[in-house]
């Protein structure tokens, strides 16, 4: 990999352009991000792909077939409101369509971030839903995490699969495929990963410890309107 990137930069316009401190910023992110899904176990060889609104209509993601631990900054691909590449040496994640579907029904997404962290996924594969009210913590961070049904990945199905939760909810498993995740910011969409992974080994604790006791509603009435309140104030 990289043979072929100083190939590439042999023959392509040097990186080091006047591109808008923003872009270079949020390029810089998706790479700083990437590493730190890679450091955890989140992915795997070429797994997963993040992405970034940058306006109404280009968005900056990761490119196919990279190890997300190994990515650079200049490596990112911007594309336009269609997937169709606007820069980049390489082709974008084949995943983007999903991306760009959670944009358009999100107008307050501002990035995306798609892995296969091993308990939820185990969870996703498994068929079962995260969706049990366990933990404090984990209703107001992410109220729950439903599971679309399988479809597959790269396609539009894959997107039509997710529409039905998009609107409602900023992380859902895909069935024996992985979790994706959504924010206003990067690190919101990231941190929301971590919390994934993080509620489903609370639930497999719980499940094999064989005592699982959910909140009753009038905890959960309390911490929705906290949710709420966070949601306003920011947390």
């Amino acid at each position: 990999m990289s043979y072929l990137r100083e190939l590439i930069k042999s023959t392509a316009t040097p990186f080091r352009g006047k591109l808008a401190a923003r872009e270079r910023a949020l390029r810089s992110d998706l790479a700083r991000f990437g590493k730190m899904l890679h450091s955890l176990g989140f992915v795997a060889a070429t797994d997963g792909n993040l992405s970034v609104r940058l306006d109404d209509k280009r968005f900056l993601v990761t490119p196919t077939g990279f190890s997300k631990g190994m990515m650079q900054p200049e490596d990112m691909v911007v594309v336009d409101s269609h997937g169709k590449k606007l820069s980049g040496d390489y082709n974008p994640s084949s995943e983007i369509v999903m991306h760009l579907t959670i944009y358009r029904m999100r107008p307050d997404v501002g990035a995306v971030v798609h892995a296969h962290p091993c308990t939820a996924t185990g969870f996703a594969s498994a068929g079962i839903a995260l969706d049990e009210p366990l933990c404090s913590e984990i209703v107001i961070t992410l109220g729950a995490v439903p599971l679309a049904p399988y479809a597959t990945t790269g396609t539009t199905e894959l997107s039509d699969s997710l529409r039905p939760f998009i609107p409602f909810h900023d992380a859902i498993l895909m069935a024996n495929h992985g979790v994706v995740t959504y924010g206003e910011d990067l690190c919101r969409a990231y941190m929301r990963m971590e919390a994934v992974e993080h509620y489903a080994k609370i639930v497999l604790a719980t499940r094999q410890l064989g005592c699982a006791r959910s909140l009753d509603s009038r905890e959960l009435e309390k911490l929705f309107v906290v949710r709420s309140q966070y949601a306003k104030n920011g947390r």
